[in-house]
């Protein structure tokens, strides 16, 4: 038997293949354009994508329609749902957010839309504790505050080989200041109020992925935590990182690796390597 509070999260949590079904989670999609084609994130690859980004080929995103989401809640109620938390990247950095609102207002069970403040895995780690939360017969507001309460325990640090994808999708916001040397340094970036913004500046690449690695051993601070290590086009970089993880923070439950997809890649750019530090609730 399911739960009675299901549990609604977007494309941007790039959950590992099959966590998402196996914790009862549904997933609407963001919309990517690659060369004038617009697609659901999931029906075009990542590595298509970084393609595109690599030989500087317009790439842009965009909310889902809100009759995405219509379709989404009506589909739960159907199914049984009494109730529906509907959890979402940061409204700071997208309009999903008021693309849910404004589905929830129709649907036909009531609807809790919840702004994460966040992106990637972050988002993912909220979403999952919000499906524990269901499954355990929370109500629409226990499921809600679980996700609330992983998404700000959650840290985001994020590695970008350059500032220009960001600069040219209009994300860049507090990390602007970091343009005019820009090639000078290879800049570490964290999420706070919902909005990326600039935390170190490293001269070289390598050192900049061992401060990435050594404020993720300092985040997780000995406390259980879940990690999830994400990349654009640098697999073998952040399995690396992963295992080295692994050996530092032993009591690290779950971690996870995995590549984010087109809409988050379209403003990181290929080279992007990212840790997401969840402590359990």
């Amino acid at each position: 038997m399911g739960s009675a509070v299901a549990v609604v999260t977007d494309s941007t949590a790039y959950l590992p293949a099959g966590l998402a079904e196996r914790h009862g989670l549904t997933i609407v999609p963001l919309q990517i354009a690659v060369g004038g084609a617009t697609r659901d994130e999931g029906d075009i690859s990542t590595a298509e994508a970084a393609q595109a980004l690599k030989e500087w080929h317009p790439v842009t995103t965009s909310r889902p329609a809100p009759e995405r989401f219509a379709d989404a809640y009506r589909s739960a109620a159907d199914s049984g749902a009494r109730g529906i938390v509907s959890i979402h990247l940061s409204a700071a950095m997208s309009g999903t957010v008021e693309a849910a609102r404004l589905a929830a207002d129709d649907a036909p069970v009531p609807v809790t839309v919840v702004d994460s403040g966040t992106i990637g895995m972050g988002l993912g780690f909220a979403a999952l504790s919000a499906a524990a939360a269901a499954m355990s017969g929370g109500t629409a507001g226990q499921v809600a505050d679980a996700a609330s309460r992983r998404a700000a325990l959650t840290r985001s640090l994020i590695y970008v080989d350059t500032l220009e994808h960001l600069r040219r999708g209009g994300r860049i916001g507090a990390a602007a200041g970091l343009l005019g040397s820009a090639l000078m340094v290879k800049p570490l970036l964290d999420i706070r109020d919902g909005r990326l913004a600039p935390l170190e500046k490293v001269r070289t690449s390598s050192r900049a992925l061992a401060r990435l690695e050594e404020l993720a051993v300092a985040g997780a601070g000995g406390h259980r935590v879940d990690l999830g290590v994400q990349h654009l086009a640098a697999a073998a970089r952040a399995e690396s990182l992963a295992a080295r993880l692994r050996e530092r923070v032993p009591d690290a439950e779950y971690v996870y690796v995995g590549e984010v997809g087109p809409v988050i890649g379209a403003h990181v750019g290929p080279g992007m390597l990212g840790v997401v530090v969840a402590p359990q609730l």
